[in-house]
């Protein structure tokens, strides 16, 4: 059998693993705008939508005495910025963060993270 070499963008799952995306980190058809399950488009993109999220989340049950029940509709607010959960909005962070500064290289069944290349002058 021919030694195969694979450079690819890190990827959550294998390529060779059916009925996924390989490119949106999950089910296909399920894929985002950025292109990864939980990450944004920009960093402070991502820290905006978890000041929104965050802060209905703390408004919902810290103003509850003040204004009553009504304030709880804030904490579906929070919940559909964070994309779910804080953990998702973490993971999302995390994930925004890395994008395309790691490379997944498998070769002969074995798989390294290496960093990629920059071009010089780029961030």
């Amino acid at each position: 059998m021919p030694v195969t070499e694979r450079t690819t963008v890190l990827d959550p799952v294998p390529a060779d693993r059916p009925g996924w995306d390989n490119h949106a980190g999950s089910r296909s058809g399920a894929g985002s705008r950025s292109g990864s399950g939980f990450a944004s488009a920009s960093v402070p993109r991502h820290l905006a939508r978890g000041a929104v999220g965050f802060g209905s989340l703390i408004a919902a049950f810290a103003l509850l005495p003040v204004f009553g029940p009504a304030t709880l509709l804030l904490a579906p607010v929070g919940v559909v910025a964070l994309r779910g959960c804080p953990m998702c909005w973490a993971i999302g962070l995390a994930e925004t963060v890395s994008r395309g500064r790691l490379r997944r290289e498998c070769t002969d069944g074995v798989c390294e993270l290496k960093p990629v290349a920059r071009k010089p002058g780029t961030a």
